[in-house]
């Protein structure tokens, strides 16, 4: 396998959400390696099948104690042969196992040391428990998600675990980027909450300027309009219109049959409850499956809401090659794609890699890795 990022190291230890950012770097040529707890899998992480999982896959793996006296010392050897770390535990923790920055950076200068957390390292809940949904809930995201007579939903873990994951990649390469060109290492300080934050930018800036409606389905895409909304089919599933400009609304009106309605105008805030009351009732008429029929070829911005067993089997997602079979799994592929092509998962576990071949590649001699497995400190 190759990708743009061939030739970078990249060490991982923790939890879920950095797990997400090393599969995105392992998914694009980086060799990760996945520090476990000794006895947590084999050296291709197979304990589990944690190599084939999303936050396994594309990585071999090896299992440290890094409370043992020579625990800590082989991770700072692995540190030394990096690019870059990424971490997951609460502040502190990793400078009470002795590998915190300092030490790590005094062996690698150009380490990007990558730090994943819930709330960050700062600030006064920096050292309380938390889950995704306690950092979107204080980011203002959650609030904005829902009914407008609801409560608000729950967008699985998507806005928290899984943005924290993008932005501790795209703040990886970024300072490996500037290690580049500095030869000096970055402590990238990733939360949660700022992920979540960040991904309402655009919701928090119109917030300011008044654009932006503090109240759940009262604003242009959180369904406050009922040309960008979500409605209920004859069958009881549902499709979604998008239909924003006045060319693709005025295809969805056509498609609907209701060009001749007499409906109000599309930008006529006092009229949309008509509107919603007029769409509502003619979705309600066909199965999802026939409105797909209706709406094949149409530029009227329009989808069917598909499950997750469904969308594999889209004709789009089918034909671009989303989704693939890979140890026993099927699971979205490497994304974005460079040069057009679509990027396949490193397959380590398609051989079981023996873990004096995996440390061997990071420096450790067949002597040290005995010594090591002897004394405790390294387990397959």
């Amino acid at each position: 396998m190759t990708g743009p990022l061939e030739g970078f190291r990249v060490v991982e230890i923790g939890g879920p959400p950095g797990g997400f950012a090393a599969m995105m770097l392992a998914d694009h040529g980086a060799d990760v390696l996945k520090i476990s707890r000794p006895g947590g899998g084999g050296s291709t992480g197979a304990g589990a099948g944690a190599s084939t999982t999303p936050l396994g896959r594309g990585r071999r793996s090896v299992g440290i104690d890094l409370r043992h006296e020579h625990g800590a010392e082989t991770f700072l050897r692995l540190v030394a042969e990096a690019d870059a770390l990424i971490e997951g535990y609460r502040p502190g923790v990793m400078e009470r196992l002795g590998v915190g920055p300092a030490p790590c950076l005094a062996r690698n200068p150009r380490l990007v040391y990558g730090r994943m957390t819930g709330w960050g390292q700062t600030g006064p809940w920096a050292m309380q428990g938390g889950h995704d949904l306690n950092y979107v809930a204080i980011s203002g995201v959650l609030h904005a998600i829902g009914e407008k007579d609801g409560p608000p939903i729950m967008p699985i873990n998507l806005a928290g675990d899984w943005a924290g994951g993008l932005l501790m990649a795209f703040g990886i390469v970024s300072a490996l980027h500037e290690a580049g060109r500095t030869g000096a290492g970055h402590v990238v300080d990733t939360a949660m909450v700022d992920a979540a934050a960040l991904l309402a930018a655009v919701p928090h800036a119109a917030f300011s300027s008044g654009g932006w409606i503090d109240e759940r389905a009262s604003n242009m895409t959180d369904g406050g309009r009922p040309f960008y909304a979500i409605y209920r089919t004859a069958d009881d599933r549902y499709v979604s219109v998008g239909a924003l400009e006045p060319q693709f609304y005025a295809e969805l009106v056509a498609r609907l049959g209701l060009a001749d309605a007499g409906l109000p105008d599309q930008n006529d805030a006092s009229g949309w409850p008509e509107l919603q009351a007029a769409f509502t009732k003619v979705f309600l008429t066909k199965s999802r499956d026939e409105w797909c029929d209706v709406m094949d070829g149409a530029d009227a911005c329009f989808a069917p809401v598909l499950s997750l067993a469904e969308a594999r089997l889209h004709p789009h997602n089918v034909e671009r090659g989303v989704f693939t079979d890979y140890g026993g799994l099927t699971q979205p592929v490497p994304a974005p794609r460079f040069g057009g092509g679509v990027s396949t998962i490193r397959a380590w576990d398609d051989c079981t890699v023996p873990l004096e071949q995996t440390l061997g590649d990071w420096g450790l001699t067949p002597a040290d890795v005995a010594d090591l497995i002897e004394r405790g400190a390294v387990s397959p």
